[in-house]
């Protein structure tokens, strides 16, 4: 695994299918995600053109969510920090539980990094 392609947030960038499409150039994928994620998130604005990314904590194309909206992100940005693991108040921080708590494997990836 790609430490650079663990998100902020603890998510494994690597199994993002916004970041699978932009890796292999894969419009079939973009597709489906694009639908997939405008039915989820009541977002027509959420088209195939949108779903490229090259990873939250690299350099280049971000989904637009991931690149301007991203609570967690930002945050993590505003204090200085590469990703939450590196935050002292990340055990107590309800940010970032919306991830942590249905996604256990994000916080335990954030730890492998420390």
């Amino acid at each position: 695994m790609n430490n650079k392609l663990i998100a902020c947030c603890g998510l494994n960038c690597e199994t993002c299918d916004a970041y699978i499409a932009t890796k292999n150039n894969d419009n079939a994928l973009r597709e489906k995600t694009a639908k997939k994620w405008a039915e989820m998130n009541n977002a027509p604005e959420i088209t195939a053109e949108t779903i490229n990314c090259t990873g939250c904590r690299g350099t280049g194309v971000k989904f637009y969510f991931c690149g301007h909206l991203c609570p967690i992100r930002k945050c993590a940005i505003e204090k200085g920090f590469d990703h939450c693991g590196l935050c002292p108040e990340m055990g107590n921080c309800e940010t970032i539980m919306m991830i942590h708590g249905s996604n256990p494997d994000a916080k335990n990836n954030l730890c492998g990094l420390k």
